[in-house]
């Protein structure tokens, strides 16, 4: 297969490294260039296993955290992404921050056309937690 220049920045794909990062400050999310950036087209991202911790209680915090952009000039690479969310396992912090913080390093990573982060959180106390964020933000 020819090697692609473009994709020599890439550091964890194709690569054996399985530590993951101690926290999303640690976390690198890294993006190739779009092949198709004339055409708006949307990516879907699934991770039905997301977890996290209340920053009040420490307990574990799980979610469908699902993730939808119309790409600009790049993509994300899915194992970073991965390595990414897995960051959050340790971290304390409210389900809507987390959404929140997922969508701003996303925009900054990707600088995407359209994003939306929705964070579906199992029930806690028998009530059930959505948070969706989107970049541009709609005007009210």
């Amino acid at each position: 297969m020819a090697e692609r220049d473009d994709l020599k920045n890439l550091s964890l794909l194709g690569k054996p490294d399985t530590r993951l990062p101690a926290s999303p400050e640690e976390a690198k999310l890294e993006v190739f260039p779009n092949q198709r950036a004339g055409r708006r087209y949307w990516i879907t991202l699934n991770a039905p296993e997301f977890q996290s911790l209340c920053p009040v209680t420490g307990q574990p915090d799980s979610a469908k955290m699902l993730i939808r952009y119309v790409p600009g000039e790049t993509c994300v690479e899915t194992k970073s992404l991965k390595f990414y969310l897995a960051s959050f396992r340790n971290q304390p912090a409210f389900n809507e921050e987390i959404v929140n913080r997922i969508l701003d390093d996303l925009v900054a990573a990707l600088k995407p056309q359209e994003i939306i982060v929705r964070g579906e959180f199992a029930p806690r106390g028998g009530i059930q937690l959505t948070t969706e964020a989107r970049f541009p933000e709609e005007e009210s």
